[in-house]
């Protein structure tokens, strides 16, 4: 009888930790379930010179969320190559302490969402660092409003609960963030821009990227703000790539009397395009041309990632993305 009772207090026994060892695991899988992260989506750059560009973006999500993991994917295919290519030159990295060990294995918007989900983080904000709505930001809305699509026959096998995205530096349009007050922030924050120019007593030229696939016309609307903001100084906004290009900015410049110019990258680095299409010694360079038509020409190495207002811009929308979608980041 004695052991009958006992081994049925055992049976007991058992059944309750198996109880509560089920139900510990069902907690732990709602609440990894509900693990959040950010990822900054960025062009990227292989200029170690102008890694610290987006660095900087990344350690100003991390102090303003400390709680949430912070995660860096590039869009570029070509840049990620390059990095991937660097990985197993020692002495290569070993003369770029400056670049953190990931880059030589950063992967794609996909690929690092991909690893997130299998990380068990199914709530993800992420916030591109491109400058307007083009075709950058394009593939990128692609690819979140694909995810987002995935349905499954049962709720829990989704692979995300929720992924939100942020606006690009200069908006986007839609009347829910007015794309006009972007703008305005972004023209704010170049202030030390417009004084440097002005203490120089030049003429302030951003080289933007541009793209042939979109309306470029954000540029034009940002030059006549510059303007109005800073009416001291003369602000005028080329592209590489669309409109307004450089012969339009040249044939702008040329109707004034300022033979001194500060040439900048309206980018968020100081990488290839800066060093070579701007500010480089070849023919067809800025620099070379702007010389050529007989300018003084002061290029400033400086991408927008390393003006402070400029990152703070991008934390504001990664913050308006995540309160838009019901996304608490800590």
């Amino acid at each position: 009888m004695l052991h009958h009772t006992l081994k049925t207090l055992l049976s007991l026994l058992v059944i309750s930790l198996l109880l509560c060892g089920g139900s510990f695991a069902m907690e732990k899988t709602s609440a990894d379930a509900n693990k959040t992260a950010i990822v900054i989506a960025a062009f990227g750059t292989t200029y170690p010179s102008a890694v610290d560009s987006l660095l900087a973006i990344v350690r100003d999500v991390e102090t303003a969320y400390p709680n949430t993991l912070v995660q860096m994917a590039f869009t570029s295919n070509i840049i990620r190559k390059k990095w991937h290519g660097r990985a197993d030159d020692q002495n290569y990295r070993s003369s770029h302490p400056q670049v953190p060990d990931y880059f030589y294995q950063i992967k794609n918007l996909l690929g690092t969402l991909a690893d997130l989900q299998d990380q068990g983080y199914k709530t993800i904000v992420v916030q591109p660092t491109h400058l307007t709505h083009g075709e950058e930001f394009e593939d990128v809305k692609a690819y979140v409003d694909g995810l987002r699509s995935i349905k499954t026959l049962k709720e829990r096998w989704r692979p995300f609960n929720k992924i939100a995205l942020g606006r690009p530096l200069m908006g986007t349009w839609g009347d829910r963030f007015p794309y006009a007050e972007d703008l305005q922030k972004l023209a704010t924050s170049l202030a030390a821009d417009a004084k440097l120019a002005e203490q120089q007593q030049a003429t302030l030229i951003y080289m933007g990227h541009g793209n042939d696939h979109l309306s470029t016309g954000l540029y034009y609307e940002l030059e006549l703000l510059m303007n109005q903001l800073y009416p001291q100084v003369r602000t005028l906004v080329g592209l590489v790539e669309g409109h307004p290009n450089f012969d339009e900015l040249l044939t702008k410049l040329q109707a004034g009397n300022n033979k001194k110019t500060l040439l900048k990258p309206l980018m968020i680095v100081a990488g290839d395009h800066a060093s070579n299409d701007m500010a480089g010694d070849e023919e067809d360079s800025w620099k070379t041309q702007l010389q050529k038509a007989g300018y003084q020409v002061k290029p400033v190495m400086q991408g927008l990632g390393d003006n402070a207002e400029v990152r703070q811009i991008f934390v504001d929308h990664l913050s308006d993305a995540a309160t838009e979608a019901g996304v608490e980041l800590r």
